[in-house]
C-alpha cells in the first residue's frame, strides 16, 4: 500500500534497517485527521528467523561487554535520543495524536530511561553465603537471562518501548522488540540511536507486522528466554499462556481501572482539578488513569460540579495545535469501543454530566464524558474504557468504598485523596492494586516498580526490580580439593 505522504517505517534487523522481505506495506493513518502518513514494513517469517538468529549473536557478543561499558553505551544513546525530541516528538503527535507537548515529554522521559538503566545496571550485585564447611565458598551471581522477545503498546509508543529495550539491554540481554504498527517511528529511532552509540548489531532487533503472527513465531523459539508485554487483558493471557507453554519467564502488564477515593475531608474543587488534569491526559488512555470516582458525602456535588465544568472547559483538538489539550483518541478501535461502553451505560440508566459523544465527522475525537449514577450493571464499571471517560459516585462508609473500588478484576494502581494519615493508611492496606497513590499520581516514575495484581498482570518494569526481571541467579558453591 503506498503512503500519500511521509516515509517509509522499516524493520531493524542484525544493524541492518530493511523492507520486509515480502515487501509487504502497513498503512500509518494520522488519528486526528485520518490521512496516511506513512507506511510500515511487514516482517515475514524468514525476516523473523533473521531477527532470531541475530538476537543470539548480538546476545553471546553483548553479554561480555562489562556492566561499566554498556552504560557508556546507553548514557550516549541517551543523548542522542534528547538532541533529537524536537522532531521524534512532531512524528509522534503525528502518528498517535497526544498534544506535542506530552509527546516531547514523552520523548524526553526515553532519554532519562536509558540515563537510569545505564546506572542500575552497573549495580546487579551478587552476594556470598557463609559456608557451613571450612574453605568451602558460596556466591549468588546474576546473568542476563538471554535474548527477549518484548511487546509495546500504541498509547505510549515512545516510553513503554524504552523501558522494555533498556532495561534488557542494561541487563546484558539482546531484544527483538514489536513496538505499536499505530506509532512505530519512535522506537524505530531508538534503534537507530542505539545503533550510533555503539552497540553491537544484533543487539536490538525491531519488527513490525501482524501481531499474532509475530508473537507465534517468536515465543515458541529456542532462542527466545524471556518475554514481556504491556497491553490488554486478553492478548496477555493467551501470550502468558504460550511463554508457560515453552517455560519462558514472562512480564505481563496488562492494564487497569483504576478507583480514586476522595474523602470529604479534602477540598472537593481543588481534588477535581487534580483529576481532571491525570484523567484527561493522553485522551484517557493510560493504564494507570484515575477512572472509578468515589467521592465521600456532601463533598459529592461540589465535587462533581467542579470536575464536569473542567472536563467540558478542555480543549479539544490536533495534537499540533498549541491550543489543544487533549487529542483524538489513537485508532478507530479505540472510538468505536467508547462510544459502545458509554452508550450501553447511558441505555442502561446512567447519566451524562458532559460530554458522552464524538466531536466532528473526521478524526478520532471523543468529548471529555463525565457519567453518573451508574447502576451495577453497566458494562463500563467492570471492563476498563481506555479513554476520556470518568465515572462518578457517591460513598458514604469507607468500608462501602473500598469494596466498591476492588470489586473488579483489576489491579494496577488506586488512589485516595485525604488529610487523615488514618484514612491514608487505610487505602494503602485496603486497595487491591500493585501501586496506590496518596494524594498524588507518582506511581509511573522509572526508579520505582510499575506492575499488578490480579488480571492486570505480574512482574515489574522500572525500579531494581524492573532490572531483575532481565536477570537470573546462579548459585556457584566451591570446595577445596
Amino acid at each position: 500500500m503506498n503512503a500519500e505522504r511521509g516515509r517509509d517505517i522499516q524493520l531493524l534487523i542484525d544493524g541492518e534497517f530493511r523492507a520486509g522481505s515480502s515487501n509487504d506495506w502497513l498503512a500509518i493513518v494520522n488519528p486526528a485527521t485520518e490521512a496516511t502518513v506513512g507506511r510500515l514494513a511487514v516482517a515475514t517469517k524468514a525476516d523473523l528467523d533473521r531477527a532470531l538468529a541475530a538476537a543470539a549473536r548480538g546476545f553471546a557478543q553483548w553479554r561480555t561487554v562489562s556492566p561499566f561499558e554498556r552504560s557508556k553505551l546507553l548514557r550516549r544513546a541517551g543523548d542522542l535520543i534528547r538532541s533529537r525530541a524536537d522532531g521524534l516528538a512532531e512524528a509522534l503527535t503525528a502518528e498517535q495524536g497526544k498534544p506535542l507537548a506530552e509527546a516531547r515529554i514523552e520523548i524526553m522521559t526515553c532519554g532519562d530511561i536509558l540515563d537510569w538503566y545505564a546506572e542500575e545496571g552497573r549495580r546487579t550485585y551478587g552476594r556470598t553465603i557463609p559456608a557451613r564447611l571450612p574453605g568451602v565458598t558460596q556466591i549468588v551471581t546474576q546473568e542476563p537471562v538471554g535474548p527477549v522477545a518484548a511487546f509495546s503498546p500504541w498509547n505510549f509508543p515512545a516510553s513503554q518501548a524504552m523501558r522494555k529495550i533498556a532495561g534488557a539491554l542494561a541487563a546484558g540481554c539482546s531484544i527483538i522488540i514489536k513496538p505499536p504498527e499505530e506509532a512505530p517511528s519512535a522506537a524505530l529511532a531508538f534503534g537507530a540511536a542505539l545503533t550510533e552509540a555503539g552497540v553491537p548489531a544484533g543487539v536490538v532487533n525491531i519488527v513490525f507486522g501482524r501481531p499474532a503472527e509475530i508473537s507465534e513465531h517468536l515465543i515458541p523459539s529456542p532462542i527466545i528466554r524471556k518475554v514481556s508485554f504491556t497491553g490488554s487483558v486478553p492478548v496477555g493471557k493467551h501470550l502468558a499462556q504460550l511463554a508457560g507453554a515453552h517455560m519462558k519467564p514472562a512480564t505481563m502488564e496488562l492494564g487497569g481501572h483504576a478507583p480514586v477515593l476522595v474523602f470529604d475531608d479534602v477540598d472537593p474543587a481543588k481534588a477535581a482539578q487534580i483529576l481532571v488534569g491525570m484523567k484527561f491526559r493522553n485522551a484517557g488512555q493510560v493504564c494507570v488513569s484515575p477512572t472509578r470516582f468515589y467521592v465521600q458525602g456532601d463533598s459529592y456535588r461540589p465535587f462533581l460540579k467542579a470536575f464536569a465544568g473542567a472536563a467540558q472547559a478542555l480543549r479539544v483538538g490536533e495534537g499540533r495545535d498549541p491550543q489543544s489539550q487533549m487529542g483524538p483518541l489513537a485508532n478507530r478501535r479505540r472510538l468505536d469501543a467508547v462510544e459502545s461502553l458509554v452508550n450501553d451505560a447511558v441505555a442502561d440508566g446512567a447519566k451524562v454530566a458532559t460530554g458522552g459523544k464524538r466531536i466532528g465527522n473526521r478524526g478520532y475525537f471523543y468529548a471529555p464524558t463525565v457519567l453518573t449514577d451508574l447502576p451495577a450493571s453497566a458494562r463500563i464499571l467492570s471492563t476498563e474504557p481506555f479513554g476520556p471517560v470518568a465515572l462518578i459516585q457517591p460513598f458514604g462508609d469507607p468500608a462501602e468504598a473500598i469494596e466498591k473500588a476492588n470489586a473488579t478484576s483489576y489491579g494496577l494502581a488506586s488512589y485516595a485523596f485525604t488529610k487523615s494519615s488514618e484514612r491514608a493508611a487505610l487505602a494503602a492496606g485496603s486497595l487491591q492494586s500493585g501501586m496506590v497513590g496518596i494524594n498524588h499520581f507518582g506511581v509511573g516514575l522509572i526508579e520505582t516498580p510499575f506492575g499488578g495484581i490480579k488480571d492486570s498482570g505480574y512482574g515489574h518494569e522500572g525500579g531494581s526490580e524492573g532490572l531483575a526481571a532481565y536477570l537470573v541467579k546462579k548459585f556457584v558453591s566451591q570446595a577445596p580439593i
